[in-house]
């Protein structure tokens, strides 16, 4: 059975840059700069400008991977998009990924909904489809438009500080005879949490699916228990990651790159103090992107090629947790 490896990474931020001086701005929101760094490791994020969505920054990353890989547009056989925040309620934005990037053919597209753990799973997927056969070139995105959905005031606060907008992608195809590429992945859910991390409305569990009564409520912004998805972002993400390198046969000692998941700086830190990871081992961004959601992991991936932290045969280590909660690891050859 031939192996499955990532050929080409790519990635794109919005051009407006909010520093957290901007948020602190906003007298309704009642933050600061200082308070968003020592309790998150944010400094600023991007934002999109009006009339910019989902797919017009996913166009730019996944244009930059295929690029990277070496390949065509006509190389391409499948898109897997992973998002929390499509441009529309349907149809998937890999349909108009599909449109942008593709318009004289047919592949198929599908999307993801597993939040911060959207690319892993997106990966895996991948991952399968080359390993059988069905595939042999797979543009996997990871995309995010938060800030047209976050609540501005106090009562938001601290969801609103984390997040950014962003996109990443790579490209999944066969790996070379003899390279082990991605070795293999385990997720996780436990749905009985889906409620401590969350957004209620628009849904089409409610009849009607938006309502006044629900928006002066503020009940179409996200919800978030932070000090539990705090505490079981650190456990999963540890457990997790000794899973996947355990059916590997690996230890933390034959890691030469960890790349988790982008919510907060302090999870990433106590996760890798857990794990036993040396912090040149590692590479955040979250300083700079906020939390990206499914696109996190894969501008990782293109911040350690910028910095000369990731080179050819290196194992590399993916983690992350999320909304439903989800939790999910990745271990793969370069």
């Amino acid at each position: 059975m031939r192996r499955a490896r990532i050929l080409g990474v790519g990635m794109y931020l919005p051009e407006r840059r909010v520093p957290n001086m901007e948020l602190e701005n906003i007298k309704e929101l009642e933050t600061s700069d200082e308070w968003i760094r020592q309790r998150t490791g944010i400094n600023f994020r991007h934002f999109v400008s009006e009339g910019e969505s989902g797919t017009d920054l996913a166009v730019h990353a996944s244009k930059q991977a295929i690029i990277e890989a070496a390949l065509t547009p006509e190389d391409i056989d499948f898109i897997i998009y992973a998002t929390l925040s499509p441009d529309y309620f349907f149809p998937g934005n890999g349909c108009f990924l599909q449109d942008r990037l593709f318009p004289d053919r047919t592949i198929g597209a599908m999307d993801v909904r597993t939040q911060c753990c959207g690319f892993i799973y997106s990966l895996a997927m991948a991952d399968s489809l080359i390993k059988s056969g069905h595939y042999d070139h797979i543009l996997v995105v990871g995309t995010e438009v938060h800030s047209t959905a976050l609540d501005f005031t106090s009562r938001g606060r601290d969801v609103t500080v984390l997040f950014g907008d962003g996109a990443g992608a790579v490209v999944v195809g066969p790996a070379p005879d003899g390279h082990p590429g991605i070795l293999t992945t385990a997720m996780h859910s436990e749905g009985k949490y889906a409620r401590e991390l969350w957004t209620e409305y628009p849904a089409s569990a409610h009849n009607p699916r938006l309502s006044h009564e629900a928006l002066e409520q503020g009940r179409h912004y996200p919800k978030m228990n932070g000090r539990m998805v705090f505490k079981h972002a650190v456990t999963r993400m540890v457990e997790v990651s000794h899973e996947v390198l355990a059916k590997a046969g690996r230890t933390v000692d034959d890691i030469d790159l960890f790349l988790p998941h982008q919510a907060n700086l302090r999870i990433n830190q106590m996760v890798a103090s857990q794990l036993g990871i040396q912090e040149e081992k590692m590479v955040n961004t979250i300083s700079w992107t906020g939390n990206t959601t499914a696109a996190t992991i894969p501008i990782c991936m293109h911040e350690a090629l910028r910095q000369d932290k990731l080179a050819e045969n290196n194992l590399v280590l993916l983690t992350a947790f999320g909304a439903g909660f989800t939790w999910a690891a990745s271990l793969l050859y370069w």
